[in-house]
């Protein structure tokens, strides 16, 4: 091989590598917001597509939410949205929008029962304002969603269930869905560390299922609204065979087959781990970003 052979096949093998290089999205991991509802800063993560730097063009979001004791780093750093969503964007699975995750600590996304903690106000009203000020985002119930794992996922269920005016769609990983009977025979130490901060402490037994209770029960929500309500809003729900999620989420699709609520129900072979949310992941984000285009 002479030469110019030479310098010609080092061109095409560079030429080769440069056209199935996939783009990469953008990833700032550390932004805040000031919120004066919660009185604090509040930290995201945030996901630009590739195209974002040089389009000009807004974009549709999808609000990532994270699992009890992670924070807005979690899905980044275990579940590796970027990978995953450059790779989706790429090879047109899902068309290129912005990903944000919020710091909500163990808030569950809603407001306590005692309003020393209003993350779900804050959330609606100062939260997704002022990100979709921030960034190029088509600011419309068509072009926004909603999804998560575990403690996100139940905050994705609270979210489309309680304001479906502002969501296309909402993906639940191994949503944390409690029947009334769990909650009523949950040993006192898991009431007390994890829900007595949200409806109220040294509860026992069947007072635990107050009025905060009922009024952020996601199957109790479901009882509560309408089949044209609930109707508005696109469902994925999806839950590992082995777990300890799994009844809640089988009676939620129960519940919506007998409101007659077209959803999707999905019970894969796994447990409540990141190996299930990441191999789950991209199949959300497809659902939802399928309600982002026109059919």
């Amino acid at each position: 091989m002479n030469t110019i052979q030479k310098c010609l096949l080092f061109c095409c093998i560079i030429w080769a590598n440069a056209s199935f290089a996939q783009p990469q999205g953008k990833v700032i991991e550390e932004q805040t917001v000031k919120s004066s509802i919660l009185k604090r800063n509040v930290k995201y993560t945030i996901y630009l597509p590739a195209d974002y730097e040089t389009a000009n063009r807004s974009y549709p979001i999808v609000y990532l939410l994270h699992g009890y004791t992670d924070d807005n780093t979690g899905w980044l750093q275990f579940g590796e949205i970027n990978r995953y969503a450059d790779k989706a964007i790429a090879e047109g699975t899902i068309p290129p929008m912005v990903i944000v995750m919020p710091n909500a600590d163990s808030s569950w996304y809603i407001n306590s029962y005692d309003g020393k903690e209003k993350y779900e106000d804050f959330f609606i009203k100062e939260f997704m304002p002022q990100i979709e000020k921030i960034y190029r985002i088509k600011a419309d119930k068509k072009y926004r969603g909603v999804a998560g794992l575990s403690m996100g996922g139940y905050g994705t269920l609270i979210y489309t269930i309680k304001y479906p005016q502002l969501f296309a769609a909402g993906a639940a990983l191994s949503a944390a869905v409690f029947p009334d009977d769990q909650m009523v025979g949950m040993p006192d130490e898991n009431w007390d560390r994890v829900f007595a901060q949200l409806y109220g402490h040294g509860l026992k037994g069947k007072d635990r299922l107050n009025k905060a209770w009922q009024a952020n029960s996601v199957l109790s929500m479901v009882q509560d609204k309408t089949t044209e309500q609930l109707n508005t809003v696109r469902y994925w729900i999806d839950c590992g065979d082995d777990d300890f999620l799994t009844k809640g989420n089988c009676l939620l699709h129960i519940a919506l087959m007998e409101k007659k609520v077209p959803h999707e129900f999905r019970v894969r072979d796994g447990a409540h781990t990141w190996t299930y949310w990441r191999t789950g992941i991209t199949d959300a984000l497809q659902f939802i970003g399928d309600s982002f285009r026109q059919k």
